[in-house]
């Protein structure tokens, strides 16, 4: 139990590193968007770019463990876990959603971007979401 209570916190700890990094992203493509500087845009590109890169490990970490995790309980606890299959699906979209992001990121530095601020500004709302009900899910346990 106790190499499980390791996964478990070396999960969320790099959950809410790679989270940080998902919140503050579509700050910077808000910025981005709405700028007329093309010093500042320059300045905006590099950040965004070593951002996603800097957060991608921590997202193939939580997954990495969240998977150990999975297989530490084992089968019959993970067919059992209704609620676990929602979670997983939830991070799957997080996953699409952090993959966007390169799009994202590609978009801008080719000073492509056609999206106002107001559209990161929802965008951003995403991750945000689905925090909340993966968070719920894990703790709550419903079904």
């Amino acid at each position: 139990m106790n190499n499980i209570l390791w996964l478990k916190a070396l999960h969320v700890s790099f959950m809410v590193a790679w989270f940080a990094g998902i919140f503050y992203l579509p700050r910077l493509f808000v910025n981005h968007a709405e700028t007329k500087s093309t010093e500042i845009a320059q300045h905006l590109k590099g950040m965004e770019r070593r951002l996603l890169y800097f957060v991608s490990p921590f997202a193939i970490l939580t997954l990495l463990l969240g998977l150990a995790i999975i297989y530490a309980y084992g089968t019959s606890w993970f067919i059992a876990a209704k609620w676990l299959h929602i979670k997983l699906t939830l991070v799957i979209a997080l996953f699409i959603y952090h993959g966007y992001c390169f799009k994202l990121v590609k978009t801008f530095a080719l000073d492509q971007n056609t999206r106002s601020g107001r559209f990161y500004r929802i965008f951003n709302e995403i991750p945000v979401l689905i925090l909340f009900a993966v968070i719920i899910l894990a703790y709550l346990k419903p079904m």
